[in-house]
């Protein structure tokens, strides 16, 4: 059974798919701390994929493993991503063997690793620090009013039964579904051009930062949208609807 961690923060923000965009994720990061200044009693959560297809996983890790030392309630989301490269070194997950052919070639190459180097290898170059954040990431965050996942949960299964291949892969049972899990599933994994906000269900916030478009925060207590577009150094601020 997946664990479930339930917290809360005098702020709670969420931060979508990142896939080795540095470069904007500094940008948010600089931002929340400058602008929005948050403080060690704000909750931060990652929804996942951390890594893979952008230019540069290794410093997106250092960036987050920094965050999560000056701000230690911070959480971090086990994406898919994560799931495929932790099978792939050996460390229990799945698709593994997929990991190179989904963009894992561009973190093995962030890291100065050649490709050809068996996953022991891999494991001796990778800083200790960072197979520690790989290995200790979330499945479920609860809020008082939401639900923090990387995909999705299955419509089929109540919360307490829900199984690591939906909570980390899957997509349309769960987009499909108006099925309600008592509080809004806020969610990435899935990309869209603007953020998919079917609550009370769910809201989506991976934006495709990787494909040219934007990373994306959700304050979800000022119901606000802090985003980055590609290539950009400007946080674009916006407020999500009410929900009536």
């Amino acid at each position: 059974m997946l664990e479930i961690i339930e917290t809360s923060g005098e702020r709670e923000l969420v931060i979508g798919d990142i896939h080795g965009c540095a470069e904007e994720l500094s940008v948010l990061l600089t931002f929340l701390r400058e602008k929005i200044k948050i403080t060690q009693n704000d909750l931060v959560v990652f929804l996942g994929d951390y890594i893979d297809r952008g230019p540069d996983s290794r410093r997106v890790v250092d960036l987050l493993v920094q965050f999560k030392h000056d701000f230690p309630v911070t959480r971090f989301l086990r994406g898919n991503h994560e799931d495929m490269l932790m099978d792939f070194l050996g460390f229990g997950g799945s698709l593994g063997h997929a990991f190179l052919y989904n963009g894992g070639l561009e973190t093995i190459q962030s890291y100065g690793i050649s490709v050809f180097s068996p996953p022991g290898e891999m494991m001796r170059l990778m800083p200790e620090s960072h197979f520690k954040f790989f290995s200790s990431l979330d499945s479920i965050v609860s809020l008082k009013s939401h639900l923090l996942v990387h995909a999705g949960l299955n419509p089929s299964n109540d919360l307490f039964s829900q199984k690591a291949e939906d909570v980390y892969w899957i997509r349309e049972a769960f987009l499909d579904s108006e099925f309600e899990f008592g509080k809004t599933v806020v969610f990435g994994h899935t990309p869209h051009r603007e953020v998919f906000d079917h609550r009370p269900f769910k809201l989506g916030i991976d934006t495709g930062v990787v494909f040219g478009n934007k990373l994306s925060c959700f304050d979800i207590n000022s119901n606000s949208l802090y985003q980055v577009r590609r290539g950009t150094m400007v946080v674009d601020v916006s407020n999500l609807p009410e929900i009536a």
